[in-house]
């Protein structure tokens, strides 16, 4: 318990707490896109799966290639 303590104290928090709460942002964001949006390329599951695992890289991997454009 106490190397945990110790790891985590190690950490500079100034420069990951930016990064937690962009892949927060995004992922929330890309969420309620994807349960909003009515088609996406390829099943909505797997989106959402990708979206909550794969971290940062999910969502923008969805607004890029998931998300069907009209027109």
């Amino acid at each position: 318990m106490a190397e945990l303590q110790q790891a985590l104290g190690s950490i500079n928090w100034g420069l990951i707490a930016p990064l937690i709460i962009i892949q927060f942002i995004l992922m929330i964001t890309a969420l309620v896109d994807v349960i909003r949006i009515k088609d996406t390329n390829g099943p909505k599951w797997l989106w959402v799966l990708l979206i909550l695992f794969v971290n940062i890289i999910g969502p923008i991997i969805y607004f890029v290639i998931g998300r069907r454009q009209n027109g």
